[in-house]
């Protein structure tokens, strides 16, 4: 591996409200040492809290988001049309998802909920009144979240929450909210991974749900050596939705990434398309993604700490990071 010095780790978050990074850094790293323990890393656990093992970094872009709905201006706010549109194409990618998955293993009783939720999808926003779309697709991720394995989980109680949440996805894809100094939304969110990184050391990069998007495309300006890239929970390649607005396209794995793994849960409502190998195109270096399924235990699996104390996920971090 190129490089030297110690490694560095950027963790960056995916959808929800405002983080405290230092707690949240705190708790992605226990998780993550309960993973190594389990893959038979306890060796290396000091490492991580102490810091000689990789110097951690707990990207932030939470407040990005909050600052542009605080402006009262209509800049963080849903947008009718466009914004109804991405939103139904998304939320019919994951019930599409959703739905394949639970006939593959047979789960008669998740299909039906899951037909449920599609049978409520609406029709075209320009026919319906102001707002409606936006109820609808709430009702639908209320159905959704009534799949065994989703039902009765703390995080999102209803579809409503979780819809606006969803929502950021579409924002940062938008590609607009700029500031006084022009830059949009997506631009300043993308700074906060590679901020203050040191080009001549490794980097390892772990992004989740919309921080998978935001980590592929920030690689995509990174100088130095990327020895990994790991991303849990992605809906990368949910479709149209997602998948052929990212930058650049054709989507390719990122020119320094040396390593892409990725990881998915099939209870996580997030994810559409886990299998990112079979949408993107590889580096000149012939890296693709390559992906495993985890199983989590608990009601919700959509968070990075599940992700993390799974040993198939932590194992494989420790591992590049004694390389």
């Amino acid at each position: 591996m190129s490089g030297s010095g110690v490694t560095q780790l950027v963790f960056v978050h995916g959808i929800g409200g405002l983080r405290d990074p230092a707690r949240e850094r705190r708790e992605w790293l226990e998780a993550l040492a309960e993973g190594a323990r389990g893959a038979g890393h306890s060796d290396v656990v000091s490492g991580l809290t102490q810091g000689w093992l990789a110097e951690v970094r707990f990207a932030d872009y939470s407040g990005l988001f909050a600052d542009a709905e605080a402006q009262g201006d209509g800049a963080g706010t849903l947008d009718e049309q466009e914004d109804a549109a991405f939103m139904t194409a998304f939320v019919e990618a994951l019930v599409d998802e959703l739905g394949r998955q639970a006939r593959e293993r047979g789960d008669r009783r998740a299909a039906a909920v899951i037909e449920d939720a599609r049978a409520q999808l609406p029709g075209d926003a320009e026919e319906q009144g102001v707002g409606e779309p936006f109820r609808v697709l709430g009702w639908v991720l209320t159905t959704l979240l009534q799949v065994p394995g989703l039902r009765g989980c703390a995080q999102w109680a209803s579809g409503a929450p979780l819809l606006w949440h969803l929502a950021q996805v579409g924002r940062y894809l938008r590609r607009r909210e700029a500031d006084s100094t022009g830059r949009t939304l997506d631009v300043r969110i993308r700074e906060r991974v590679l901020k203050g990184t040191d080009p001549d050391r490794p980097l390892i990069v772990v992004g989740h749900s919309l921080g998978t998007v935001v980590a592929f495309e920030a690689l995509r300006d990174a100088d130095g050596p990327v020895p990994l890239l790991m991303t849990l929970g992605s809906p990368l390649a949910t479709g149209a939705a997602v998948l052929q607005r990212l930058v650049p396209q054709p989507p390719r794995t990122p020119a320094r990434v040396e390593q892409w793994l990725n990881f998915w849960d099939r209870d996580d409502i997030v994810v559409g398309r886990p299998r990112l190998e079979n949408w993107m195109l590889p580096n000149s270096s012939g890296v693709v993604p390559v992906t495993g399924r985890v199983d989590s235990d608990g009601l919700w699996v959509h968070t990075a700490t599940k992700y993390l104390r799974q040993p198939a996920v932590a194992g494989r971090l420790v591992e590049a990071l004694k390389k």
